[in-house]
């Protein structure tokens, strides 16, 4: 026990904080219930690393050998494996032949899957890609609707709420919302239901359905240009000079909800990544593998929005394994939430592997026999996490609600794409062709850091080890 708390303890604590680090990000966007799952989720890991450290080898050390007193597997006697047997220690020492082979495999992989990735859409889907039953009420009186020439926009509508607007400036607000550029229509209901007092609501219809993309560019010019001009009419500021127009509904409250989570993205990021560089900085002793570590992370979430992007917006298997029609969309609060929890999880590997290279490297001196230990120790354990992960993430994907499916894949994918192409073939491709670059760190930095410096010696050519 004290041997591994010794070894194990600062890769827990580290790759717990990665987690921690990534949920915690969530604060940074201006919604309430992201915030609420990026702090409750922090938690998790936070008292997950406290038990660990604590309960957990505190409970080993009361209950000793009788641990093993209900066993599952014959008695035998195991020896400590030797990292030169067994599936990882063949593929360790097939990686370390051939690095640069196995490095262009694993970027053609994820080539393949950014591309679809970076034509992610975060966005509700149109009210024609809601495919249901020819039964479903829904559904034909969507389709009488369009087949009638009636806009799909329809569904949903602008909503302007003049405030402190007389009766008499109604008529102009909605002749000019008529006339606008992408709105199909507009009016005034003269019932109770849409005035009171000095306040009214206005219904403007879109010419397209409200989760296309055309109307964003309509949204923009209503609430930029449109809006302040008919607040600024004689009609409208002669009844009040507090005269007010904003625009509402369906359509552009998911518009607002995606530029305050995309437009504080930037900020996430460049959170997440400073101080992971730094705790990883320190944890490694190193410059270049918690660069690496977060350019990996980065790419493999690229990848997973591919698998979401391929699956669900493109179509491919949407409806024959999950029955699931393809919207052309992802919905706009998953590609977040999948970030926020996936960036963390996946440094777990990362750091885990990356921590026992750094020991035997310390005992070697040599990389590639550092890289070839670490994987050939460390591959069954990050496997057998990525599957523990993925199973109940999968589980997700079995719930009627395509949200809780695109988030399920999006995880599981990601799990076993980031274990696999990332962890077992770029990672210790890449610090083999890297050598000993990979373990320095100069004194400034090291003194900031409060950890030693490192300044490894040349190593011998492949070819001579």
């Amino acid at each position: 026990v004290v041997e591994t708390v010794k070894h194990a303890g600062r890769s827990v604590i580290v790759s717990g904080s990665t987690v921690a680090i990534g949920l915690f990000s969530m604060v940074i966007i201006p919604v309430p219930v992201i915030r609420s799952i990026g702090l409750g989720g922090m938690l998790i890991p936070a008292v997950s690393v406290l038990a660990a450290v604590t309960l957990m080898p505190a409970m080993f050390g009361v209950l000793g050998h009788r641990i093993n007193s209900l066993r599952v597997m014959p008695k035998r006697i195991v020896e400590h494996p030797d990292a030169d047997s067994g599936f990882w220690g063949w593929w360790a020492r097939f990686v370390m032949r051939r690095p640069a082979l196995v490095a262009a495999v694993g970027i053609v992989i994820v080539a393949l899957l950014l591309i679809p990735g970076v034509q992610l859409n975060p966005s509700e889907a149109q009210a024609k890609d809601l495919r249901g039953g020819k039964t479903d009420d829904a559904v034909i009186g969507f389709n009488r609707l369009v087949a009638a020439g009636i806009s799909p926009g329809v569904t949903k509508p602008f909503v302007v709420l003049g405030e402190h607007v007389n009766t008499s400036a109604v008529p102009p607000i909605v002749r000019r919302l008529d006339r606008t550029p992408g709105i199909a229509g507009a009016a005034a209901p003269p019932g109770l239901g849409w005035r009171k007092g000095d306040n009214v609501l206005i219904e403007a219809f879109p010419s397209e359905d409200g989760a296309a993309k055309p109307v964003r560019t309509t949204i923009t010019r209503l609430q930029k240009d449109i809006l302040p001009v008919l607040t600024d009419l004689p009609a409208v500021r002669s009844t009040s000079p507090d005269a007010r127009l904003t625009l509402g509904g369906i359509a552009p409250e998911d518009r607002d909800f995606v530029h305050a989570v995309y437009g504080k993205f930037p900020y996430v990021l460049a959170f997440v990544i400073l101080l992971t560089l730094v705790l990883l900085m320190r944890a490694f002793r190193s410059v270049i593998l918690p660069l690496k570590a977060v350019i990996l992370n980065l790419v493999s979430l690229g990848a997973s929005f591919g698998i979401i992007v391929f699956i669900f917006q493109m179509g491919h298997g949407a409806e024959a394994i999950w029955n699931v029609h393809p919207t052309g969309a992802i919905i706009s609060w998953i590609p977040l939430m999948i970030f926020a929890f996936l960036y963390g999880l996946s440094m777990d590997y990362e750091v885990f592997m990356l921590t026992r290279m750094r020991e035997a490297y310390d005992e070697t001196g040599d990389t590639r026999a550092a890289v070839s230990l670490g994987l050939a120790r460390t591959g069954k354990l990050v496997t057998s996490a990525a599957l523990v992960l993925m199973f109940a993430f999968f589980v997700l994907s079995l719930s009627p609600g395509t949200d809780i499916k695109q988030f399920g894949i999006g995880l599981a994918a990601g799990i076993v794409f980031d274990a696999t192409v990332i962890r077992a073939l770029l990672v210790p491709a890449v610090v083999a062709l890297i050598g000993r670059w990979n373990w320095w760190l100069p004194a400034p930095a090291a003194k900031v850091l409060f950890t030693k410096p490192s300044n490894p010696p040349p190593e011998a050519a492949p070819e001579a080890a």
